[in-house]
């Protein structure tokens, strides 16, 4: 199991630009190294050995050196099926924050129903690292959570996994999230067969996409990533979202980031002030409910 391993340390570096009012960070991940909280017995690294308060606390932190007063947290897996976590974090945030929580393809009207009670905002699929849930019950379940307002949120591989994806996609009933730019073969750049596909949903308003997580495959000050996120912005910014991913778990080859230097980055492709303010405060407003 691997070590492990807490965010960089405060205090920290600055962003060149804060972000604007009414900002959201639109994927984070509150954990729980004290014992407090259930953890899964198939998780691969154990959390930083800090309580919730502590870890609540290094996540205002976080939000105040960007400039942020809105956050979506999404579960980890490393907590599995059992939510409280991020209920419990969720609730004590308060106004202008939601959760993304996992369920399994049994779940019951009344776990979707708990789900809202909850404030939140939808369900998370890994199709990339396995879970709890497939694509074949996010597709059965999705008439449910489109009644109850709720959104799937998705990782995967564009250039393995749209080809599997697409007709699916356009037919979901729900709202689509696909987290970190699609993760998408990086070299390969925007004209690799699985994001021209990615770009197609997004183009036509099926689907949403998080322009987070790039330390996961590029390297800093992520010039690498420019022009997929660039090519996803002018694809339909009104469908983009920008998230750090803190505080970063599971970080396989990557370098701990310095959240502040994936702020620069947006910042350096979207120049736009009017984008900024759709991607970083309009459009997690309009798809959380905030």
């Amino acid at each position: 199991m691997t070590l492990p391993q807490g965010p960089a340390p405060l205090p920290l570096q600055p962003p060149l630009d804060r972000a604007p009012d009414g900002a959201c960070d639109a994927h984070v991940h509150l954990i729980d190294g004290s014992g407090a909280f259930p953890l899964w017995d198939k998780r691969v690294e154990d959390p930083a050995p800090f309580d919730l308060d502590t870890w609540l606390d290094m996540y205002r932190a976080h939000l105040e050196n960007l400039g942020c007063s809105r956050g979506l947290i999404v579960h980890s897996i490393l907590h599995g099926a059992d939510n409280s976590v991020t209920v419990e974090a969720v609730h004590r945030m308060g106004e202008g924050f939601k959760g993304i929580g996992l369920v399994t393809d049994a779940a019951p009207d009344a776990e979707l129903d708990q789900f809202v009670d909850w404030n939140m905002a939808g369900v998370r699929l890994n199709y990339v690292h396995g879970g709890v849930l497939s694509w074949e019950g996010v597709q059965t379940m999705a008439p449910r959570l489109a009644e109850r307002g709720l959104h799937v949120q998705m990782l995967m591989n564009a250039h393995n996994h749209m080809d599997q994806l697409e007709a699916g996609a356009r037919a979901l009933p729900v709202d689509l999230v696909f987290d970190h730019i699609g993760w998408p073969d990086v070299p390969a750049g925007p004209d690799e067969p699985g994001f021209q596909r990615l770009l197609r949903l997004l183009e036509t308003g099926k689907i949403w996409i998080k322009l987070s997580a790039l330390y996961r495959f590029s390297q800093a000050p992520y010039t690498q990533t420019d022009p997929l996120v660039a090519t996803l912005v002018a694809a339909n910014p009104e469908r983009c979202l920008w998230g750090s991913d803190w505080p970063h778990l599971m970080l396989g080859d990557a370098d701990m980031p310095q959240t502040a230097h994936m702020l620069d980055a947006f910042h350096r492709v979207v120049t736009s002030t009017a984008h900024r303010e759709q991607i970083l405060v309009k459009n997690p407003a309009q798809l959380f409910k905030f």
